[in-house]
């Protein structure tokens, strides 16, 4: 099936979050300059902006982490509208701030942004039933990436034109620009103000996990390899320059990963969608892997292109999968709560990764990419033996094949309205559902 072919086999609410995605994310380039902005036009330190920057960062990943159960609370819709309202007027406010205010009001931001994120994947998967959720959150990421490759070279103009601290305006104007447009297509439907149906009965979350060992066992080996794969962002570039490598190589190679990804990730989901997800997911942790033990070494050009190389495939593989999994896996009660635990999870590096690997770095370089290796590679094992200790033998429960049978308990939704906030309708069986074998996918 062609690219298009299968943009159009996603729903059409979530074509339209794609499409928002996109738009917001086209704005949100102040996270990559920010630094420049603190030591440059604010006057601070480089220590100084590193803590002001260190607290945005764990403020987006807290973001991340807790979005979900307000969303599980108050409903998804309404978090990403109020997350996406309060992160755009914190931003556009920013720099007219005292520099004292950037310490509490940056990391609101952020965290509101977390929150966003969370709700954004949520919708997704209450959305979408079992057999579509690959390609959709693919689909998702596609829209990222592409916007990925439009902010930064935006935002270099807008600073080149005009200043720094335009680029924190016309951010915050452009999540304001997302908070209207997702309000819009994604209409309430006389729900906006009804808090989501909850059963005080239902297991709490840390149970609901217990019953799913393979979800635990998948999130803590995120939690490892997001740890890894951020090294490209840190620790890469200044290896790279210590072998011969300069910025202008640097980029390439970045530009082949975001440009390979943006081409291959939603057909690859499309094609994969009836494989087991834990083996899918575990292979791609281990190139992921093997791509930085190819550098040990050292960095030539061949060496530096097939580590891109392997980490792009192993990207491909993983992190659709594992978003996919995680909500089909996670009960209805819970599935926002799910999610932020998997968001959180994958954009823990972005806190660690820097200061972790260039510490390693700095006292011991020789081991740092061996210790990628391992750690990415038993990132990889754990997950794959996860799938081989499943009781069901094929290894395909919550694979992301459609059961209608399964999709009835779950109540899957049939209308936008289930976007907006609805209550679902047929909450599913208490039964764990880490040992259902689903029925083939009729599609």
């Amino acid at each position: 099936m062609s690219f298009f072919g299968v943009v159009r086999d996603v729903p059409r609410t979530v074509r339209l979050l794609a499409f928002g995605s996109f738009l917001n994310g086209v704005a949100s380039f102040t996270f990559i300059y920010l630094f420049v902005y603190l030591t440059g036009a604010r006057g601070l330190s480089v220590p100084q902006a590193g803590v002001v920057a260190g607290i945005g960062g764990l403020g987006l990943v807290a973001g991340n982490f807790t979005g979900g159960w307000f969303g599980d609370h108050y409903g998804h819709r309404r978090m990403l509208l109020t997350g996406a309202l309060v992160s755009g007027a914190a931003l556009a406010a920013l720099p007219v701030l005292p520099v004292a205010a950037m310490y509490g009001v940056l990391p609101l931001a952020q965290y509101a942004a977390g929150v966003v994120r969370a709700a954004n994947s949520a919708l997704v998967a209450v959305f979408v039933p079992e057999g579509g959720r690959r390609q959709s959150f693919a689909l998702v990421r596609a829209a990222g990436n592409a916007a990925f490759a439009v902010g930064p070279p935006l935002g270099a103009l807008i600073a080149a034109h005009f200043s720094y601290g335009w680029l924190f305006v016309a951010d915050g104007l452009g999540t304001l620009l997302f908070a209207g447009y997702a309000a819009a297509v994604l209409p309430a439907r006389g729900t906006a103000h009804a808090r989501p149906d909850r059963d005080p009965g239902a297991p709490g979350l840390w149970r609901e996990l217990r019953a799913r060992p393979a979800v635990l066992v998948l999130l803590a080996a995120i939690l490892c390899v997001d740890l890894v794969y951020r090294q490209q962002y840190s620790t890469l570039p200044v290896f790279l320059a210590e072998h011969g490598h300069g910025d202008q190589f640097y980029g390439w190679l970045l530009a082949v990963n975001g440009g390979l990804i943006l081409l291959l990730e939603l057909p690859a989901a499309h094609m994969l969608r009836r494989r087991a997800p834990l083996s899918i997911v575990g292979t791609g942790l281990l190139l992921v892997g093997l791509g930085y033990a190819v550098l040990i070494p050292g960095a030539g050009v061949l060496s530096a292109v097939t580590m891109m190389a392997a980490l792009t495939a192993g990207e491909i593989l993983y992190k659709t999968t594992a978003t996919a999994y995680v909500a089909d896996q996670a009960p209805d009660h819970a599935q926002g709560r799910f999610q932020s635990l998997y968001a959180g999870a994958s954009i823990s590096g972005q806190v660690l990764a820097p200061p972790l690997g260039g510490a390693l770095y700095a006292h011991a370089p020789g081991l740092l990419w061996p210790a990628c290796a391992v750690l990415a590679c038993g990132a990889g094992a754990a997950v794959l033996a996860a799938r081989a200790s499943r009781s069901d033998p094929a290894g395909l429960a919550g694979s992301g094949t459609h059961s209608p049978k399964a999709s009835r308990a779950r109540g899957t939704p049939s209308a936008l309205s289930s976007v907006a906030d609805a209550p679902r309708r047929l909450p599913p069986p208490p039964c764990d559902r880490t040992h259902r074998t689903p029925l083939p996918d009729p599609a």
